[in-house]
């Protein structure tokens, strides 16, 4: 009796083995690239929400605020910056909440007053953004108001041609600032935008 010993399929068997191998290691390193193309440009979206949602922040407390405390009404302001569609919710509201502390607003609803900057928003405003690329909406929210003794009137003794006497002798008070929590939420104008950059922000004026 003879065995007979058959080897020939051992190098087909190999190759196949080897051939699997590579193609699940250069399947892998595709989805890597993959998955880190897809960070990467979520990450992107999000970096440019925040920066919009920054810049969205400083127009509000740099030019708006102050507008609001020397009386400006709502429509006027309005018209002033309708190049980037501010709309205001409630001035009565926003009244309140710039100049009263948050226990005192009789005025604004439970919404008004929640943290989510993006439910019924006390200002809305958009920013262009770089073409073909959509713009950036823009909700800011005061959350809840500190008062204190800061002179919101806009009058400057010096800027209005006034005389400052050497010797002062007139005893002031320590300044206390006017505390603000603002909430602000830069989101792009997508229907399926994801990437949403929402500040919480202490705001001493």
């Amino acid at each position: 009796m003879q065995i007979l010993g058959c080897e020939r399929g051992a190098a087909l068997i190999t190759a196949l083995m080897l051939t699997v191998l590579s193609l699940v290691i250069a399947l892998s390193l595709l989805t890597l690239v993959s998955t880190g193309t897809q960070v990467s440009a979520s990450q992107k979206r999000y970096r440019s929400s925040l920066t919009a949602a920054q810049g969205g922040l400083e127009l509000f407390t740099g030019e708006i605020m102050p507008r609001l405390f020397q009386g400006v009404d709502a429509a006027t302001l309005q018209g002033e910056y309708a190049v980037i569609d501010l709309h205001i919710s409630g001035d009565d509201c926003l009244k309140q909440k710039l100049f009263l502390s948050s226990g005192a607003w009789n005025k604004c609803s439970a919404a008004r007053s929640s943290a989510d900057a993006a439910s019924s928003p006390d200002l809305s405003f958009r920013l262009a953004g770089v073409p073909p690329a959509k713009g950036f909406s823009i909700s800011t929210k005061i959350v809840d108001t500190v008062p204190g003794n800061t002179d919101r009137s806009g009058f400057d003794l010096l800027d209005a041609g006034g005389a400052v006497a050497a010797q002062d002798e007139v005893v002031r008070p320590q300044h206390v600032p006017v505390m603000y929590n603002l909430a602000v939420q830069g989101a792009r104008e997508e229907p399926s935008a994801r990437e949403k950059a929402r500040l919480s922000v202490l705001y001493a004026y």
